[in-house]
């Protein structure tokens, strides 16, 4: 029986872009009419790439009405093909005599690699294989140069080699790269009996030969392909060629079905129970989908980019038709599209992944003993206790009507294959797929189903596996419908690294970490704390949900409140978890927002956020919540400054919350730091004296600000920059990890002190990240800046430091002059994505002795150093600075006074503040 393998919509023929033989007759009527091909050359190449230029035009009038990408893919192949072929002839016609000519005519030229698979994006390469039926004659070679000097007169990147059957058979078997792109070798001109003995000479002789050799080495490379681009599939900015759910992840599997099974994925997949049909369907789908991507990528950017950055996908979204609906934006549409999509490719990969691994064992059965985590007594009590049995090493459903049968038995899988440490069964997953109607609202509502799913989502040591592994199924939205919403979401902006449904799942994980003790050295305090909490399934839960709210038109904390009020009850949690989780998810930004944009050395400060959270223990799940969405966030969000301010945060409130005086535990607290700094110098070989005049220096919230081992940093810093008489010195740290470096400056004290350090941070092109400024009761500055990492090698960013200090020196000697550097400064063009609303909020209720100016708008170069010069142009006198980047937004908050240490009280003057400072962020706001 013929199998009819279907695509979601069969695309129609690709568009042939021009004819042939009338370019062929009308470039031998340049050739004759400008005297010879020497002469006709450059009119010979112009007129080509004139054609050129207008089937690329005619490529995109075509993806842009239809959206078909693999239409437009071969048919910019087959234009290629076309173009290769009259060129070819019209080279022998030329440049052979007739002898030489039937010399020619027993080579072959082959299209190798992804130009082999008859599929070409705008901008890829052209791979060429000259096959030879032995040594290439003189001719064979002229001809084949010929060829590519056109070739590359006419714009296109060409990779060639020369080989005839035995070379290419030996190269093969020697490099799996080379046999990879021999495996989708086509003819397109020349020879085809040639052709047909190498297709049978490699097939023979190196797949069949090699097979298993070959599938290990796809699936170790696509491995490494992963870890290099980021594993995560639901990175925002993805790579669409060589990222986790890519294209390239469609040709591992087009590679394997070919080495295996002598074709692409489609009827042989099929007939051998890999694939069914369905997901044959789903396979052309996600590539016409991914192709579609690539090329409009490649049209966007006139590159072959294969990142699908910020700057270029709202142009792509609306170019592919997606509009704004409910609380999405149309780029968010098109990305959780693409994400969903990404999602089937990784599906796919995983069945045929697990066949493959299966038939191993299968034909290895001592290999299948010696890798089995499962002691016989765990097989047993699988097969005689449970619906589930374990199938070559994998956990599989006993039989087809499992679910059916019993419907808590999709929970109970997943619970299972966590507890085992095994993978499911590529029959169990499919049958997963075909079984999603049965989480209904009868399962939902099933006590026993919701006591297993909250026991599984509590558990620390697989409970983020578990959620993952719900989530790829498919279950988890379906068991949870307003998770549903948020599979594949992302947020268009700079700060968020993966989708909302990944990033809930990192938290939980973050969670996890902290719970099991894996997070000590990064979050001391939360694991310490997190031994003391009364409800470690409130945590879990609020951390799942915190997000869950997002992609609709009302506040996200409010929504997930609302949210979790509705469904906590359903997962057995009591009324008063309920409002505790409802409280978290409302106020989880709450905590991160004041401790990074508010003085915490303000008792004002410390008042109005215990206030909100009004019991120790909200205080300590707040920690443990805000820590793990920060770090969830993604790579560099984290840092050991947000956690020395969460901390203090945490310490001062919790003095209140336990009724503590807040004034004796202020000098409680001052002065064992002092006491703990006394006795590291001690240790250093300090004196007394020194000591104390160390310790004098500085005003009290130096001391509650920052951890010993910082004030201790400080104090060798300063030591070090007066034995070396340095009017201005630098000291600096970094961290690879989280792509930041600390550059703390010491300087004497200056009105515009901060606005001239930011501005010597930009004319070396350094992004200040983040910023808290100190100063000693002797009129000497002590700032800190986080400044975005530049460079791999730490030399090379002390040598920056260094150059920071050199600006900030000719500056205050009047050298150099920061307007010049402004003017100068580069357009970071993924920022312009972006449009963020400007805020500027003036406020005298933040503080009891300070006015507190909070700007919010969009980064750019040079924003801080505005602001600051702004502020010292008003007569405005900073006390304390926070400073913080959110991907493209930035919010600055400033304590303020007038030149006499009083409030901005008056009206008239907060106006002309806030007029003045919204003019600066006003800039960035698009007309």
């Amino acid at each position: 029986m013929m199998l009819k393998v279907l695509r979601s919509a069969d695309p129609p023929p690709p568009t042939r872009y021009f004819d042939p033989q009338a370019l062929k007759e009308e470039l031998i009527g340049i050739v004759t009419n400008d005297g010879g091909p020497d002469k006709a050359r450059p009119h010979f190449v112009a007129r080509v790439k004139e054609v050129i230029a207008a089937a690329r035009a005619q490529a995109r009038a075509e993806l842009e009405a239809d959206g078909l990408g693999t239409r437009c893919a071969a048919g910019l192949s087959l234009f290629q093909d076309d173009l290769i072929r009259m060129l070819f002839d019209l080279v022998v016609s030329y440049r052979c005599t007739p002898a030489e000519r039937k010399e020619v005519e027993h080579m072959a030229i082959l299209a190798t690699g992804g130009y082999g698979r008859g599929m070409l994006a705008p901008g890829s390469d052209i791979d060429l294989l000259f096959l030879m039926p032995g040594s290439a004659t003189d001719c064979e070679t002229r001809a084949s140069e010929r060829l590519l000097y056109l070739l590359w007169d006419m714009g296109f990147k060409v990779g060639h080699a020369t080989r005839n059957i035995a070379q290419c058979v030996q190269l093969s078997k020697a490099d799996m790269t080379i046999a990879t792109s021999m495996i989708d070798a086509r003819l397109i001109d020349g020879n085809e009996k040639l052709f047909g003995d190498l297709q049978h000479q490699f097939r023979r002789n190196v797949i069949k030969a090699n097979v298993r050799a070959f599938i290990d080495a796809k699936m170790a490379e696509r491995d490494s392909r992963h870890q290099r681009s980021g594993d995560a599939r639901y990175r925002v900015e993805p790579n669409i060629k060589d990222g986790k759910g890519g294209l390239r992840d469609l040709h591992t599997l087009h590679w394997l079905s070919k080495a295996i099974y002598g074709e692409d994925v489609g009827v042989a997949t099929i007939r051998a129970g890999v694939f069914t049909e369905e997901e044959v369907t789903t396979f052309h789908r996600c590539e016409d989908f991914l192709w579609s991507v690539r090329c409009f990528l490649h049209f966007l950017t006139g590159r072959p980019e294969e990142t699908l950055s910020f700057d270029v996908q709202s142009q792509m979204a609306e170019l592919l038709g997606y509009k704004r609906h409910g609380g999405l934006r149309a780029v968010e549409r098109f990305m959780k599209h693409y994400f969903l999509v990404a999602k089937d490719v990784g599906d796919l990969t995983g069945i045929l992944c697990a066949d493959l691994e299966i038939q191993q064992l299968k034909s290895a059965p001592s290999l299948r003993n010696m890798l089995s985590p499962l002691s016989w007594q765990t097989r047993r009590q699988i097969r005689t206790r449970t619906d589930f049995r374990i199938d070559n090493e994998r956990l599989n459903v006993a039989d087809p009507g499992v679910f059916e049968r019993d419907p808590l038995n999709i929970l109970r899988l997943f619970d299972r294959a966590a507890q085992t440490g095994t993978f499911l069964h590529p029959d169990a997953v499919r049958l997963l797929r075909q079984s999603g109607r049965l989480v209904d609202k009868d399962m939902r509502d099933n006590p026993e189903a919701n006591r297993l799913f909250l026991s599984m989502l509590t558990n620390a040591e697989t409970g983020a596996l578990s959620l993952r592994r719900l989530n790829d199924a498919g279950v988890l939205g379906r068991f949870i419908p307003p998770f549903r919403r948020v599979v594949g979401m992302m947020q268009f902006n700079m700060y968020h690294h993966y989708t909302v449904d990944e990033h809930l799942i990192r938290t939980v994980e973050m969670v996890s970490d902290i719970d099991r003790g894996n997070a000590v050295e990064e979050l001391p305090l939360s694991t310490r704390l997190i031994k003391s909490i009364k409800n470690r399934a409130v945590l879990y839960v609020a951390a799942f949900l915190h997000d869950i709210g997002k992609g609709r038109r009302e506040d996200h904390s409010i929504v997930g409140a609302r949210i979790a009020r509705e469904l906590c009850p359903r997962l057995g949690l009591t009324s008063g978890e309920t409002d505790t989780v409802a409280w978290l998810i409302e106020e989880h930004l709450t905590m991160s927002n004041i401790s990074q944009r508010r003085d915490l050395a303000d008792p004002r400060t410390i008042r109005d956020f215990a206030d909100i959270v009004k019991s120790p223990e909200r205080l300590k799940l707040l920690l443990m919540l805000t820590a793990a969405d920060i770090r969830a966030v993604g790579p560099g969000t984290w840092n050991g400054w947000k956690g020395q301010l969460l901390r203090t945060l945490y310490n001062e409130t919790e003095v209140i919350l336990t009724g503590g005086h807040t004034q004796e535990a202020h000098r409680l607290r001052i002065e064992k730091a002092k006491e703990a700094l006394g006795s590291k110098l001690s240790a250093k070989g300090w004196g007394e004296a020194a000591i104390s005049a160390h310790l004098g220096r500085f005003f009290d919230d130096y001391w509650l600000r920052l951890e010993t081992d910082v004030h201790l940093e400080h104090a060798l810093f300063m030591a070090r920059a007066l034995e070396k008489a340095e009017n201005v010195a630098v000291d600096y740290k970094t961290d690879a990890f989280t792509a930041v470096t600390e550059l703390t400056i010491l300087a004497p004290n200056h009105h515009r002190l901060l606005s001239l350090f930011a501005g010597a941070c930009l004319s070396v092109g350094a992004d200040i990240v983040g910023a808290q400024i100190s100063s000693t009761r002797d009129g000497v500055a002590l700032d800190t800046f986080l400044l975005q990492r530049e460079f791999d090698q730490d030399a090379d960013e002390k040598r920056r430091c260094e150059r920071i200090r050199n600006a900030i020196e000719r500056f205050l000697k009047g050298e150099a002059r920061v307007k010049k550097v402004l003017a100068d400064r580069k357009v970071e063009h993924r920022v312009e994505a972006f449009s963020v609303s400007p805020r500027v909020d003036v406020n005298n209720s933040f503080s009891d002795h300070y006015t507190v100016i909070e700007i919010a708008g969009r980064d750019r170069s040079g924003l801080l150093y505005e602001l600051t010069s702004e502020l010292s142009d008003l007569s405005l006198d900073i006390s304390s600075a926070h400073i913080s980047t959110f991907g493209e937004k930035v919010v600055d908050v400033f304590y303020v006074t007038d030149l006499t240490g009083r409030k901005i009280d008056s009206e008239r003057r907060q106006e002309e503040i806030h007029k003045r400072l919204r003019d600066i962020v006003d800039i960035d706001v698009e007309t």
